[in-house]
């Protein structure tokens, strides 16, 4: 197995266990507060990162495998985000920590499985920008998680 995906697989899974740990101690009253950044509940922001964890990691496939990568724009994704806010705008904790563990799980297998080669694979992402299947893992896998985690642990702790 490389290094270098053992150490990104490492990222990805702390990352997930910093979030799960801050969704397991959240009241009640926590988990319907209001983020600052996303002005959604932090049980919303949660479920979007459980969510997105999965559709991350079928880009990271992509790119890594050399697959044809479909077009994506950050309207898209804004849209979806939206969309993705109203549906589960009522989601539980249990739910949210499930699917959390779930596909941060399948992330940290999927990234530990990839060669270097592989991680060095680019293909054209969202709005066109090329991404290395590394700098999908590092700047969305776990990027992403960190940042709203970060903005679901301000809400917490103001809470």
């Amino acid at each position: 197995m490389a290094q270098r995906s053992q150490a990104l697989a490492e990222r990805v899974e702390q990352a997930n266990r910093q979030l799960e740990a801050t969704i397991e101690r959240c009241s009640d009253a926590q988990w319907k507060t209001k983020t600052a950044g996303e002005q959604w509940s932090v049980g919303v922001v949660a479920h979007h990162i459980a969510q997105s964890n999965e559709a991350v990691t079928g880009l990271v496939k992509l790119i890594a495998t050399g697959q044809p990568v479909p077009p994506l724009t950050m309207e898209m994704i804004h849209q979806g985000n939206a969309e993705h806010a109203k549906q589960f705008a009522n989601v539980g904790k249990d739910e949210t920590l499930a699917l959390l563990r779930k596909t941060a799980a399948a992330a940290v297998g999927t990234v530990r499985g990839l060669s270097d080669e592989q991680l060095a694979r680019s293909a054209s992402v969202i709005g066109g920008a090329t991404m290395t299947a590394e700098q999908m893992v590092e700047r969305v896998l776990v990027g992403h998680v960190v940042e709203h985690h970060g903005s679901i642990q301000a809400a917490v702790d103001a809470k």
